[in-house]
């Protein structure tokens, strides 16, 4: 399937490269469970079927937890036009359609491929946008969907979430049961701790460099279908500002999916901590946004979109 979003050869050439250095550190990291626990069948039954779950119901998953639900075209039939309309304009498969019902401004895709997708907007996001700041965020899900960079995601984020929970588990079992294991035992406990924390930092620090060009991408390619940029930057700086907005507290649950969302649930712009960001900053969004602007503006005709 080829949409008529542009696409991005080196957002291709990143999301290769990113699955091929999180492959050989999957292989390492599967190999040296094997060897720390003495059990290939367990290990590799675990690990493919956490795999398969987490790529095949990954988007029932993320919809499960920011309260989405699927919506029919009776019930927000703008929402509906808005999305029909740019699938039409992309010449890609129409997604499932969701709603959230939570303040915080925001929205985002998930799903294997174009053809099983889900576009989600909070409630939040419907209130404060202008039709055309709705149609700008919703051509940049559109457009992770297209470039199938959703599925790469949720397929490399994979290792970080298995090594994250073996840490867990290791540490809890040790800290619980540590009394009445013997040396040897723990050793390959705090063995398998070291490793699935290594495994968990490598993959951290590549998913977040993949994640930042993706968006930057995302945000390239709706502004160049929609024709309207500064649409697109009215947006971003309207939810960027309402999200700082919003009590700590009410953005530490949606945090743990920022990878997904449009913009990160922050508090405030992040100082040292943007180079582990999710998200390039506002300000480099805006200008890309106003550098692309500029560029139609002189190649457009009068009267144009």
């Amino acid at each position: 399937m080829h949409s008529r979003f542009r696409s991005d050869r080196r957002l291709t050439t990143r999301m290769g490269i990113t699955l091929f250095l999180l492959g050989l550190l999957y292989v390492g990291f599967v190999a040296a469970l094997i060897v720390l626990l003495k059990s290939w069948v367990l290990v590799v039954v675990v690990a493919a079927g956490l795999l398969g779950a987490q790529y095949w119901f990954s988007d029932r998953i993320a919809l499960y937890a920011m309260r989405g639900r699927v919506v029919e075209r009776e019930e927000f039939p703008e929402l509906h036009g808005v999305v029909d309309r740019l699938c039409a304009l992309a010449d890609m498969p129409k997604p499932v359609v969701a709603v959230s019902d939570m303040d915080m401004p925001n929205a985002f895709a998930t799903g294997r491929n174009p053809d099983h997708a889900v576009v989600c907007v909070t409630t939040g996001l419907l209130r404060r946008l202008e039709p055309a700041e709705l149609e700008g965020v919703l051509a940049h899900e559109l457009s992770h969907v297209a470039h199938k960079d959703v599925a790469v995601i949720t397929v490399a984020s994979f290792l970080g979430v298995i090594a994250g929970l073996i840490v867990r588990f290791a540490f809890y079992s040790q800290l619980l049961g540590g009394g009445r294991r013997d040396q040897n035992t723990a050793v390959i406990f705090a063995a398998v701790m070291g490793v699935s924390a290594a495994v968990y930092a490598l993959s951290f620090l590549l998913i977040r460099a993949l994640s930042r060009y993706r968006e930057l991408a995302a945000d390239r390619a709706a502004a160049l279908l929609t024709g309207r940029p500064s649409a697109l930057a009215s947006a971003l700086t309207k939810v960027s500002g309402d999200i700082a907005r919003i009590p700590t507290k009410d953005l530490r649950t949606a945090q743990a999916f920022n990878a997904f969302y449009f913009t990160p649930a922050l508090g405030r712009e992040p100082g040292f901590a943007r180079l582990f960001s999710t998200h390039p900053s506002l300000e480099q969004r805006l200008g890309q946004l106003g550098r692309i602007s500029a560029e139609l503006g002189e190649a457009a005709a009068p009267g144009g979109v």
